[in-house]
């Protein structure tokens, strides 16, 4: 028996949905992993992209998330870890040159409630960032 040929219109909703289900935020997840879980699958590409789809799917009114972000130095998603947060120490791992370097496999999301934008207790501000 012949499986049917699926339409191009059956086609484009299967790839949506395959697309939410690789990049939308998991329960409970914070912006902070949500953004290290995609940067760790897709990349950055200059701009707060990931920021912006977990605030688009969790919390579309927090208006001033990427503000907040860029206040401390991510102006794109890559730079929120190179200039505003890290792991806290206890999750980092102690590299050759004896400083803190992130875990090869980053802990789980220790969750926010459906309200938050702030950061799981994962995460530390870098000296002198600001939130």
């Amino acid at each position: 028996m012949d499986t049917p040929t699926p339409t191009p219109a059956e086609l484009e909703q299967h790839l949506r949905s395959l697309a939410g289900a690789l990049t939308g935020p998991r329960d409970a997840e914070c912006v902070l992993c949500y953004v290290d879980r995609m940067l760790d699958a897709f990349g950055c590409d200059g701009t707060l992209r990931w920021a912006g789809r977990w605030r688009d799917l969790r919390l579309p009114r927090a208006a001033g998330l990427e503000r907040r972000l860029a206040s401390r130095g991510g102006c794109c998603d890559c730079e929120v870890f190179l200039n505003g947060w890290t792991y806290r120490d206890d999750l980092q791992a102690v590299g050759e040159d004896g400083e803190p370097d992130w875990p090869a496999v980053h802990p789980s999301c220790a969750g926010v409630g459906p309200r938050s934008a702030q950061p799981c207790a994962n995460w530390v501000p870098l000296r002198g960032a600001r939130w």
